[in-house]
């Protein structure tokens, strides 16, 4: 039987405005099948994206969305969650969105691994505004800001959010939308900061300036750079050198979380408990 998405979709926004072939619509159904999978209520779902191709994220979904500035997803998703812990909030942000102007933002929502779901969209290039360099654009690629090949160092997203303390960590490509779903769901069901790292296909401003000239062989490139963790932890390090492994990278679920937390300084505050220490954060408040 076919999924019925039109429930879940903005059907007056229809068609969307990504280019064809983009694999922005891949993630988005896969995450849209996560939300039936868990029997989510819709207004129990608030989804923040920022600027850029995966900005429009928010427009096409019927849930309650918010559309904010560049670089801010994490700050507003904080705001919404603090004041409605119980209800799931989302980011969906691009690889510049989350990682340059929005760094910070991301890293803080890491560190205090707040429950919060963070889907990067990570497709190696500031595609919207014509292929500026981000940062995970591999060494060496053309770009529009550096015409004579990439030479700024490479950042690994999964592994900035573990550095940073997300509690939940997973890369995957949208290559494969029915394991894509299976960690959706894993990561809305975690309680702590969830990153995720998906890898998909600029075809269009990253793949036919740097020698993929279509959007297969684009999706054949992040193929060949990404391996299962497991197979991944067998490779000797100079095999590892370039490659991204996929699957759950980390996930701890003895993390104090940080609405949790945030609710104890009120009862400090109402006086109906001490101040907190230390001895509070060795297991979930």
């Amino acid at each position: 039987m076919a999924f019925n998405y039109d429930k879940y979709l903005r059907l007056e926004k229809m068609p969307t405005l990504w280019c064809w072939g983009c694999g922005d619509g891949v993630i988005l159904k896969a995450f849209v099948r996560a939300i039936d999978k868990l029997g989510l209520n819709k207004d129990d779902v608030c989804v923040v994206s920022g600027i850029g191709c995966s900005g429009r994220f928010s427009s096409y979904i019927d849930f309650n969305t918010v559309h904010t500035t560049h670089g801010r997803t994490v700050a507003f998703a904080t705001g919404i969650k603090l004041a409605n812990p119980n209800k799931h909030v989302i980011c969906v942000a691009g690889d510049g969105d989350a990682l340059a102007i929005g760094g910070n933002h991301t890293i803080h929502g890491c560190r205090r691994n707040i429950d919060i779901t963070m889907i990067v969209i990570n497709n190696f290039i500031y595609g919207l505004t014509n292929s500026q360099t981000s940062p995970t654009t591999p060494q060496g690629m053309w770009t529009v800001s550096q015409k004579a090949g990439n030479i700024d160092p490479t950042f690994d997203a999964a592994n900035l959010a573990i550095a940073a303390g997300a509690s939940f960590v997973a890369r995957e490509t949208m290559l494969d939308p029915k394991k894509l779903e299976k960690v959706f769901v894993k990561a809305i069901e975690h309680k702590g900061f969830s990153f995720l790292d998906i890898m998909s296909n600029c075809h269009i401003n990253l793949g036919r300036k740097n020698k993929m000239a279509s959007a297969m062989e684009n999706l054949e490139w992040i193929d060949s750079i990404t391996i299962p963790k497991k197979k991944y932890d067998e490779l000797s390090p100079e095999e590892q050198l370039n490659k991204f492994p996929t699957g759950i990278l980390k996930e701890d679920t003895n993390a104090a979380e940080y609405c949790d937390m945030y609710a104890e300084i009120i009862k400090v505050h109402q006086g109906t408990r001490k101040t907190i220490t230390q001895n509070d954060f060795e297991k979930k408040i």
